[in-house]
């Protein structure tokens, strides 16, 4: 039986205090262990970030990358062992800005994994720069006039890109988040989990009070149906007054890209016998570049 403590780190997070990361951390380990998922069996892909150093303060697969690549080497580990679990975990500089494109690609393919985004709507780590979720008008270090960018809307942008699986927690609600994330650790094909972050040191403006008043849960709407993608992108673009949380769509399931690939429907990659001649075909290219 796996159970949180399984995913217990040995090192204690340097976070602000009461920084939505701590429930992201416990809600990730949570969803793990009601998965029944151990920590051999998963890893977690990071990009640079407040959020992104998360698997060092758990006991599980670690792989921290460069700004913006996470989802990129997500998908050569996917390709490379389709046997193994992997969730990507980054902020919404990092995979929204960096990454867009590989998360717009990520959806398009049908990977085979959970992408969460740490979306606090600015770039902490850096002393709050804005971020591509920042609102239009926002002053920082880098807009000291604001920002005079419309912010990106990723529910949408994963809808249009034809992910199946499209969701948004938040960090304040964290029995609802362990919710979204196991049943997007369920979901055959790549599943957006963006979640609402409270930076409350560099973004005190969309901190706890603002979120508490306005989140409301899609589940309680006994009207609302996430396999309505028209009604989902509607809902992806409700804000401020009003902010749902849940899954906005979940779509008709389709193959992954990973069950397309002919190569790679026989058997994982990891798990083939290395070939001489290829290695020395490698050793050869390799040379190439000295």
């Amino acid at each position: 039986m796996v159970t949180r403590r399984d995913f217990a780190g040995g090192e204690t997070p340097t976070w602000c205090t009461g920084c939505g990361n701590f429930a992201i951390l416990n809600g990730i380990k949570m969803a793990l262990a009601e998965q029944e998922i151990a920590p051999h069996e998963i890893l977690l892909v990071t990009g640079i970030g407040c959020g992104s150093k998360l698997p060092h303060y758990m006991h599980v697969n670690g792989f921290h990358t460069l700004h913006g690549r996470p989802v990129a080497v997500a998908t050569g580990v996917r390709l490379a062992n389709h046997g193994l679990r992997v969730m990507v975990v980054h902020g919404d500089g990092d995979g929204y800005g960096e990454g867009l494109s590989h998360f717009l690609n990520a959806a398009r393919r049908n990977l085979n994994i959970v992408d969460l985004v740490q979306d606090n709507r600015v770039y902490g780590l850096t002393r709050g720069q804005y971020s591509p979720t920042s609102e239009r008008g926002k002053r920082t270090p880098t807009t000291p006039a604001g920002a005079i960018e419309w912010p990106v809307n990723p529910l949408a942008l994963a809808i249009t890109a034809g992910a199946t699986f499209v969701s948004r927690g938040y960090s304040g609600e964290l029995e609802h988040l362990v919710w979204l994330i196991g049943e997007a650790l369920q979901h055959p094909g790549y599943a957006l989990v963006d979640v609402l972050q409270p930076c409350v040191t560099w973004n005190r403006n969309y901190a706890y009070d603002f979120y508490r008043e306005r989140v409301y849960k899609l589940e309680e709407d006994a009207a609302y149906d996430p396999r309505d993608r028209t009604a989902a992108w509607e809902r992806a673009h409700e804000w401020d007054e009003r902010i749902p949380i849940g899954i906005f769509y979940r779509g008709e399931l389709k193959p992954t890209y990973e069950e397309q690939v002919a190569a790679l429907v026989s058997s994982c990659l990891v798990d083939r016998p290395l070939d001489r001649e290829w290695i020395l075909h490698v050793e050869e290219l390799m040379q190439t570049f000295f």
